[in-house]
């Protein structure tokens, strides 16, 4: 790392990738890098000095990063073997690394909070990354969302030896890492694409559990199906909402406020109030907190830094929000993820018409998952399903959103669309809440939804 001078990200436009992106930015190195599109956040990049191209085009990587011997490539495993500017540096002899190797790096290096699990993770990340950030404590961060209180996805301290980084399960970019103290806060299976069978998903977290250090803490959330592996010297605790070594008592639910007392071996917090009322940062905050209570956050940090937390985009993300409508958008796009998304909807608006528009996320999840889709979407009263967003996939035969679509249970308003006629099923109404849901360009639609309801709300 010492001899580095230039890196060059392939795929620097991705919500990890640009995290590292700005580390190296911050330390005065050369940082350029190829992504398919533009963005928000790759035109942030480039005001921050990056050098970002949009072309696959060996002849457009800038100069200082065509010498092998200072520069490192890093690179996401979402593109593609072929890839003409990655096969150049690979040809050619270059220090390349997936994008979780160099977070590893900085594991080694710094103390590693690390939040892992199928769902919750970003929120439980930067909701730790926010707590620890206001304290005494300070941290860095490496986020796979933007935080509302930062406008970013990294944060860096050049005080604190803790760095609070998102482990992510995908292709076992997670077992790269060596945790100081990790929260894993949920293991229903999906990758099934890389891991092929929820026994090899499940043994991956364990394997992911025995990377954390000797001397530091594993905080798993309650009735999980994976076996620990921890080494001698990890102290493993166990959280949830009702129960567990940390969990919440005296949760009062009103008026737009969720408050609660946590209950913890490191000190009962009293008073704690969501900065975020959603039931389900319930349960992220008490994870959170464990987090912050082992680095060392004072009651009163702690306290503080809840009730000032303002979310992450895309995350249960309100966009509008009156006595009248609501609208949010929401990332979910594993069933478990929409299933407690939509459990907090209906806590939050009982007795009022809630709609889902749902953009299934790849081919393989929705072969594998479409009748437990089905099922969380049918907590609802009117669903919208939109064809499936296919990242990195090329089609199925027989596998489309139909197959969601034909097993909602009976009663539900239902119908399909393309994404082209997302805008126009907002504009036929008939509901109080609309929540869009899923992790791929759905999102793009976001502002023009917004504009269409502002008027009415």
């Amino acid at each position: 790392m010492e001899e580095i001078k230039a890196v060059y990200f392939v795929g620097i436009g991705g919500i990890g990738m640009s995290a590292i992106a700005r580390y190296f930015l911050s330390r005065g190195l050369v940082v350029a890098g190829y992504d398919r599109t533009p963005s928000d956040l790759t035109k942030a990049l480039q005001e921050e000095g990056a050098l970002v191209h949009y072309e696959d085009n060996v002849e457009l990587i800038p100069a200082p990063c065509r010498d092998r011997e200072s520069t490192l490539v890093v690179y996401t495993p979402a593109i593609p073997a072929e890839h003409t500017e990655l096969t150049f540096f690979r040809n050619n002899g270059f220090e390349i690394q997936k994008r979780a190797q160099v977070l590893g790096t900085l594991t080694r290096s710094l103390k590693g909070l690390c939040v892992a699990g199928t769902h919750g993770k970003t929120t439980t990340s930067s909701m730790a990354a926010h707590l620890l950030h206001q304290s005494h404590v300070d941290c860095n961060a490496f986020l796979g969302g933007i935080t509302k209180n930062y406008g970013t996805n990294y944060i860096l301290s050049q005080k604190s030896p803790y760095v609070v980084i998102e482990a992510d399960e995908f292709d076992r970019s997670f077992h790269w890492l060596t945790p100081f103290a990790s929260v894993i806060t949920a293991t229903d299976a999906d990758h099934l694409d890389i891991y092929g069978t929820e026994e090899a998903y499940l043994e991956s977290f364990s394997k992911y559990s025995s990377l954390i250090l000797p001397g530091g803490y594993l905080i798993l959330h309650t009735g999980l199906k994976m076996k620990p592996a921890v080494q001698e010297g990890v102290t493993v605790f166990t959280y949830s909402r009702e129960d567990g070594d940390f969990h919440a008592e005296n949760v009062r639910i009103g008026d737009g406020r969720i408050t609660f007392d946590l209950v913890s071996p490191f000190g009962n917090i009293q008073g704690i109030e969501l900065g975020v009322p959603v039931s389900v940062n319930i349960e992220n905050g008490i994870a959170a907190m464990a987090l912050a209570q082992i680095a060392g956050a004072t009651a009163e940090e702690i306290r503080r830094g809840m009730l000032s937390f303002s979310g992450v985009d895309r995350r249960f993300d309100f966009h509008i929000k009156t006595d009248k409508m609501a609208y949010l958008s929401d990332y979910a796009h594993h069933p478990e993820e929409i299933r407690r998304s939509l459990e907090s909807l209906r806590e939050l608006y009982q007795g009022r018409r809630i709609k889902a528009i749902f953009q299934p996320h790849l081919y393989t999840r929705t072969r594998d998952f479409y009748k437990d889709f089905a099922a969380a979407l049918s907590l609802l009263d009117d669903v919208c399903i939109v064809d499936i967003y296919p990242a990195r996939e090329a089609p199925i035969p027989g596998v489309t959103s139909q197959l969601i679509y034909d097993n909602l249970k009976p009663g539900i308003k239902r119908e399909m669309c393309s994404k082209d006629g997302i805008l126009d099923v907002v504009r036929q109404g008939g509901f109080d809440v609309l929540v869009t849901l899923g992790a791929g360009d759905i999102e793009d639609y976001v502002q023009q939804i917004t504009d269409i309801l502002r008027p009415l709300s």
